[in-house]
């Protein structure tokens, strides 16, 4: 017996061990520490400016102001080499940085100076935990606007890898950067939760006009992806002046993988049928995700019953849907809330939105794979027919994070660089408060008219 009670427990162990390391949270590689030398924004002697940003791993980014960006590495003898956006294409475009100890800046032929920014570090108190902040000024004693940078669902530091920390101040906008709770130097444990995250977002705001003391002119949120689901409801829990919001969606978390499901099958070649069918499915999933795991497994049985031998089961992939469907009840059961991040999954973006009367900017990314849109910008023009402060603006031909990108023969996107026109939008509406009459790139204004 008492073998028996022994091999179980292995079992039970070897079966945990195997869910940790199916469902663990995916964590990003930290920053190279041998670039933070040269991490920094540089005006060019013909007036551009670029920013050198740190990543997840080996190399740098930089990013220009016409969206052009791309990846650099130094190899053992000190030449640097780089690649076009996110792809592993070489890119011809000259960079130079020296080293730490001999610097020596040079960019498409174009010597640099690094601009140098008043940056404050403080620590104050969310919704029960204590978060790492950070106020960067642009140059003056007078007032500014001052955007609080908001986040997506990222794990890393914000503080350590968000550029508009400096992109904003070259253009005299004020940034807060604090890290989400569980990231950084943040206590707590990384959370999804939309409603801790806005009390959060609301703190910071309160945080970033007590250390901008007199300076702080117009004090609002600004910020991408899941961004979209905290900024309404932080602006109910505060007093922004604007709220700005960069391919978020206005439906719900479920609908973001209801809707990556259908794109799913559209690019596996399916239509008509199979996207009814497949919308049971990812209700079913939907509904044990929005239990915590807890509840909808008989739903979720009979839909795989029903459908699992289509020919496009297996194109499913969304957001969960793909990996639900591949495991038994009991396993979901068991090892399903090890991964619950706390996700807000049956949030309601519409009262929050309808509520929000301050200036309020969403840009949409046309083409987003992750954020399908179509359902968003009906919703976002609803409000804004309702709301006259509302501008719903979009980059078409845009993956998530308002990035271009090339696709392959099989139908694999690359992603090339930012739009141009975006940071620009950004730095008018929240420095002036409104965008200027000439386009941005070929951002379309579908509201107002």
């Amino acid at each position: 017996m008492r073998k028996v009670l022994v091999s179980v427990l292995v079992l039970i162990a070897l079966l945990a061990g195997a869910a940790y390391w199916w469902m663990r949270p995916q964590r990003d590689p930290p920053p190279d520490p041998r670039m933070a030398c040269h991490v920094g924004l540089y005006r060019l002697d013909d007036g551009r400016w670029v920013d050198f940003a740190p990543v997840s791993g080996e190399g740098l980014r930089w990013r220009l102001m016409d969206g052009r960006t791309g990846k650099v590495v130094q190899d053992a003898a000190g030449k640097w080499t780089g690649t076009v956006g996110w792809s592993d294409r070489a890119d011809p475009t000259p960079v130079s940085l020296g080293t730490c100890e001999a610097p020596a800046f040079s960019f498409e032929g174009q010597r640099g100076t690094r601009l140098e920014f008043k940056a404050v570090e403080t620590r104050f108190q969310g919704n029960g935990e204590t978060l790492a902040g950070r106020l960067v000024m642009p140059p003056g004693d007078g007032p500014v606007p001052i955007a609080v940078m908001v986040h997506g669902s990222e794990r890393y530091s914000a503080r350590t890898f968000n550029a508009f920390q400096r992109i904003f101040p070259a253009h005299g906008i004020g940034v807060f950067v604090y890290d989400k709770r569980g990231t950084g130097e943040s206590t707590g444990r990384y959370s999804q939760d939309f409603h801790l995250l806005a009390d959060d977002a609301a703190a910071a705001l309160k945080e970033a006009r007590r250390l901008a003391g007199s300076r702080a002119g117009r004090v609002g949120y600004s910020g991408g992806s899941q961004a979209g689901w905290i900024e309404p409801l932080a602006a109910q829990r505060s007093d922004p002046a604007f709220v700005a919001v960069s391919y978020g969606l206005a439906d719900s978390p479920l609908a973001e993988d209801r809707d990556q499901v259908q794109l799913d099958l559209i690019k596996a070649g399916f239509h008509g049928d199979a996207l009814v069918k497949a919308r049971e499915v990812s209700d079913a999933t939907g509904a044990v995700m929005a239990s915590g795991f807890k509840d909808g497994f008989d739903r979720l049985e009979a839909v795989k019953a029903k459908y699992g031998k289509e020919p496009w089961w297996s194109a499913m992939q969304g957001e969960y849907t793909g990996d639900l469907v591949k495991h038994s009840p009991l396993m979901l059961r068991l090892f399903g809330p090890l991964h619950d991040e706390g996700t807000t999954w049956s949030h309601d973006p519409m009262p929050p939105l309808r509520a929000t009367k301050v200036p309020l900017l969403w840009i949409i990314a046309g083409s987003d794979a992750e954020a399908p849109p179509e359902e968003s910008r009906r919703r976002l023009l609803s409000v804004a027919r309702e709301n006259a402060n509302v501008e719903v603006v979009e980059f078409p031909g845009t993956d998530h994070g308002i990035i271009e990108f090339d696709t392959g023969a099989d139908g694999e996107r690359t992603a090339t660089r930012y739009a141009d026109g975006y940071y620009a939008m950004l730095v008018d509406w929240i420095r002036d408060g409104a965008l200027r009459a000439e386009p941005y790139g070929n951002a379309e204004r579908l509201a107002p008219r």
